[in-house]
């Protein structure tokens, strides 16, 4: 180890040979003290962060210095991806920097270095939810394949069924959470795939499901069909997405909002890591919703404001975000394929 924190000549090691024996040392701790999604995610992170730095040349000794170079390559390198993983890779590089710090003989200046991640990375917006469309579309991959391998426990089994059916639903239909947790059995026209709603204003509306979103709350149903059966209630008036815990036992009560959320949260970090959840909430699967019929309608704003709900189209254009590749679709069409005017 460099026995100063700030200095390779002490033991003949170079910065980058010290940086790569304490990289281990860390993950290990992180396997055995956090998920295995933390885990996973801090292991890509530093192993991009490795990859990056593995041809920098640089006469620097002090590992502190070379460690401020080479952060600056790597928020640099970051700014290709999306701004929710450029977010959670620097955390796990400061939590890095962190278990450097803790180190009996490293001192490492953590301000200093908080600084310029603050300074060099980028901001992010407060006005519209987060959207890292790249990760939901992770988490709907993951989603598709979390009841491939079921539990023993048939609560277990329900919970996963459900939470698969929840996740789809948000992705592909819009629905606001409370709107979700609410539907009820007798809501659905399984036929037309929809449903008829209240929704934002306690106003009347009808929600759309995707094929998959359908297939996947009708194998939750049916996997539930006896509590169903022996609740001595209506078929029709019982929830869609119903709760699965001790306490619920075998009536069929509703997940509340506050549940739906947790839900959310939970499956974000199995299938991105614990901090993603700070980016990625329920809402942002309306959002994802909404920009991705404008996508693939090619930009129909009055489709996405009608399926979305929005009584304001002006509500719709907030979320009309371009996306890189029509940006440069755009301009390439303004500036290289149309004659511009002659001077």
């Amino acid at each position: 180890m460099i026995q100063d924190g700030s200095s390779a000549t002490d033991t003949s090691e170079t910065p980058l040979e010290w940086i790569r024996t304490q990289i281990p040392a860390f993950l290990h701790l992180i396997r055995s003290s956090r998920s295995e999604n933390t885990h996973r995610s801090y292991s890509n992170a530093l192993n991009l962060y490795q990859q990056i730095i593995q041809d920098y040349s640089s006469q620097e000794n002090s590992v502190e210095k070379y460690l401020e170079e080479t952060l600056s390559l790597f928020i640099d390198y970051l700014h290709d991806y999306s701004a929710a993983t450029e977010r959670l890779y620097l955390t796990a590089f400061y939590r890095f920097l962190e278990f450097l710090s803790a180190q009996d003989n490293s001192a490492i200046n953590l301000p200093h270095f908080r600084l310029i991640i603050r300074h060099r990375a980028r901001r992010y917006g407060q006005r519209l939810p987060q959207f890292p469309r790249s990760e939901i579309e992770e988490i709907i991959k993951y989603a598709i394949n979390i009841t491939n391998q079921m539990p023993e426990s048939e609560a277990e089994r329900l919970r996963l069924l459900r939470d698969k059916a929840l996740l789809l639903t948000l992705a592909d239909s819009g629905l606001r959470i409370h709107e979700a947790c609410n539907l009820r059995r007798g809501d659905l026209d399984w036929a037309e795939q929809r449903a008829i709603i209240i929704g934002k204003g306690n106003q009347q509306a009808v929600a759309r499901f995707s094929s998959r979103s359908i297939k996947a709350i009708k194998e939750y149903l049916n996997a539930r069909a006896k509590l169903d059966g022996n609740s001595g209630k209506p078929i029709t008036s019982l929830p869609i997405f119903a709760r699965h815990d001790r306490a619920a036992g075998k009536k069929i009560k509703p997940i509340s909002t506050t549940t739906g959320r947790a839900i959310v949260e939970h499956h974000v970090k199995m299938a991105l890591g614990g901090n993603a959840s700070d980016l990625i909430t329920p809402h942002s699967f309306r959002h994802y919703f909404v920009t991705t019929v404008l996508r693939g309608s090619g930009g129909n704003i009055k489709l996405a404001q009608e399926l979305a709900r929005h009584k304001s189209i002006s509500v719709t254009q907030r979320y009309a975000h371009l996306s890189d590749d029509e940006l440069d679709q755009g301009y390439d069409e303004i500036f290289n394929r149309s004659p511009l005017p002659k001077n």
